[in-house]
This record gives structure tokens, sequence and C-alpha cells, in this order.
């Protein structure tokens, strides 16, 4: 049974999310938070596997409610950011606080429940397709200066970098694999070794280093 904690200021919004949950055989909805505050307080309390996040939200925005729950480490439940096309700006900073990926507000009732078994069974890349469009958007309207490649990325073969790449274009396992014309076991390989040897949580995060240090560009080829 997966374990889901709704955070969001708008009530009707998380009555609708709960009627969506509640009709799933294996996910439970074990309480809810009307603010960020309350987010942290009550994923702290209940221990859910996932928690829906708002993003703006009184007391405490869900940016640094989503960055007081990662630092809890190994019980820090995973985090579904919840956002809008008008709000593009702020998903970047919400992964960079820790979320373990993002939903659009009007996502349909069947990829909201899909993402979140995704999410709860640990692959953090939700809906590839509109993951790569978002960050395209978000690296847009928050250029910054590139970073300087990580001594981690130096570590990683060739074939790494491949992977990482296709990966950033928002490609999931199965079509790596036929991209590359390799097994799909072969390539949940090369991306645990991507994960492993940057040091980083999950493949969203590693997607975000290959846009912050140009490894990849807005808009690439895909």
């Amino acid at each position: 049974m997966i374990r889901v904690l709704i955070a969001d200021d708008h009530e009707l919004m998380r009555n609708g999310l709960r009627a969506i949950l509640d009709a799933q055989q294996d996910i439970e909805v074990i309480g809810e938070a009307e603010h960020g505050a309350q987010a942290v307080e009550n994923a702290i309390r209940l221990h859910p596997d996932v928690v829906i996040m708002d993003i703006r939200m009184p007391r405490l925005d869900g940016i640094e409610a989503t960055r007081r729950l990662a630092v809890q480490g190994e019980k820090a439940p995973k985090v579904l950011v919840l956002t809008t096309f008008d709000l593009d700006e702020y998903v970047m900073e919400a992964i960079r606080a820790g979320a373990s990926g993002f939903l659009l507000k009007d996502t349909p009732p069947e990829d909201l429940v899909e993402a979140i078994r995704v999410v709860a069974a640990g692959d953090a890349l939700l809906s590839p397709s509109v993951t790569r469009r978002l960050l395209d958007q978000v690296a847009r309207v928050l250029p910054g200066p590139e970073r300087p490649a990580p001594a981690e990325l130096t570590s990683l073969t060739e074939r790494e970098l491949e992977v990482l790449r296709l990966m950033a274009r928002g490609l999931s396992n199965a079509e790596i694999a036929e991209e590359l014309v390799v097994g799909e076991t072969t390539v949940k390989t090369h991306v645990s070794r991507v994960l492993m040897k940057l040091n980083v949580r999950d493949r969203v995060q590693a997607v975000v280093l290959a846009y912050e240090t140009g490894l990849v560009h807005p808009g690439a080829a895909g």
C-alpha cells in the first residue's frame, strides 16, 4: 500500500486529489496539510511514502517544505511538486530542494495515479516528454551561469555520458535501450552507475546536473 500525504492550501484541490486516490486499491491517503509547515509536521509524524506538494502555500512554501523533508535522509518521503506552466520558474528550485519530480495541476487522474506509483517504486523521472519540456522552459527562464563540470562528471565513461544525455532528452529506459540497441537491463545498469558516480539521489537530479553543467542545452534535438 502506497501511503500519500496531500499538501495544498486549496481545500477543493485536496478534496479532488483525495477522491481520485481513494478510488485506488493500492493507494491510501493518510493525511492532508493546508500549508507548508503543516506538511512538514505531518510528514514527519505520519511517514508517508509520497507527498503531493503544492508550490505556493502560506506560512511555508512547497520549496522550503520539500527542502526540510529532504534532510530526513532515508526517512524522507518522495515529493511530487504540483505546478502549472505559468509557474515554471519554480520547478528547478523545487527539484534542487529535493523533489523527486513534478505534476502539472491539470494532469489527468490516470496519469496522477501512475506518477505516484512510479515515484513510490523509486523511479523519479515522471512523464519523460513533459519533464524534458518543462526543464527546457525552466532553463530559458533561469539561464544563470553554467556550473563548471564536477569531477564526478569526468568519471563517466563515454557510454555513461551518452546515457545521461538521453536521460536529459526525456527518454525512458526502454527508449534508451532502443536508441543504443542494447537490452533494457543494460540501460538500467548504466543509469545506476551514472547516479552513483554523480552522487545524485535520482534521475531528476542527474538531468538537472546535465542542464546546469551545459552537457545538454534547452531545445537540444531529441
